[in-house]
């Protein structure tokens, strides 16, 4: 049994597109009360049985936007680094990803700060990677965040955590929904669309992420759960957000 993905949603002339390049999603494992504790009412950490007891998942996912555009505007493009903040969760049964925030390379980040109140800010983002090396390579450094990761000679047989690799390829790189906190506290969602990853394996030797740190979710030497890495994929970004609306 394979994962197949879901139904691309039909593109409209409002919905922005990018090829993400030099994608990685660098995943950790984390207590689930921990993480409720930052979820609004009605959100629900979605919970694995690790090897070593139970547990949940939270994700840096840090790329370059290559020529990010909205379709009404495909003559205006840009290039810039990107890391969202992320964890795995239910709204009132759902699944999707909660985003603490995100973090952008470039002064477009005031569109969706202000224009539609969401937890981005800007930063210096410089992400690496060499993929025809043996072993591929990948690193990010952004402010006081940073990653440094290196191919496996074989991917893994399977992710703990995880049933098999269609369990973890839904779960963890191909979640369509997303929920976040706006300005004045109410929630905020969107979706995207991509085609299924086929990402390769990666063990990160170094990584800091103080967004994590600064929940209690992580300390400074907690080892990545994975690394799951892509050279390019395609994104459909269904702008503009809206209000959640639980039922809706």
């Amino acid at each position: 049994m394979t994962f197949a993905g879901t139904p691309r949603p039909r593109p409209r002339w409002y919905h922005a597109r990018t090829d993400l390049d030099d994608f990685a999603i660098v995943s950790y494992r984390v207590d689930a009360d921990a993480l409720a504790r930052h979820l609004p009412r009605g959100f629900a950490p979605m919970k694995a049985d690790f090897g070593d007891g139970p547990g949940a998942l939270v994700s840096a996912v840090a790329f370059t936007d290559r020529d990010f555009h909205f379709r009404f505007l495909p003559q205006v493009g840009i290039d810039c680094g990107q890391i969202n903040y992320r964890a795995y969760v239910t709204a009132y049964g759902r699944p999707g990803v909660w985003f603490f925030g995100t973090a952008l390379d470039h002064p477009v980040v005031a569109i969706p700060r202000h224009l539609w109140g969401m937890p981005w800010h800007r930063d210096r983002i410089r992400i690496e990677a060499d993929w025809a090396a043996t072993p591929a390579g990948w690193r990010l450094r952004a402010g006081h965040a940073s990653c440094e990761a290196t191919e496996l000679p074989e991917p893994r047989g399977r992710l703990d955590g995880f049933a098999g690799e269609p369990d973890w390829l839904e779960r963890l790189t191909h979640p369509t929904l997303g929920w976040y906190r706006r300005r004045g506290g109410r929630v905020g969602t969107y979706s995207i669309w991509h085609p299924v990853m086929r990402p390769r394996h990666l063990a990160a030797t170094s990584a800091r992420f103080p967004v994590f740190e600064r929940l209690g979710l992580i300390t400074p030497d907690t080892v990545p759960h994975s690394v799951l890495a892509q050279p390019r994929l395609s994104f459909d970004i269904h702008t503009p957000p809206r209000r959640f609306r639980p039922g809706a």
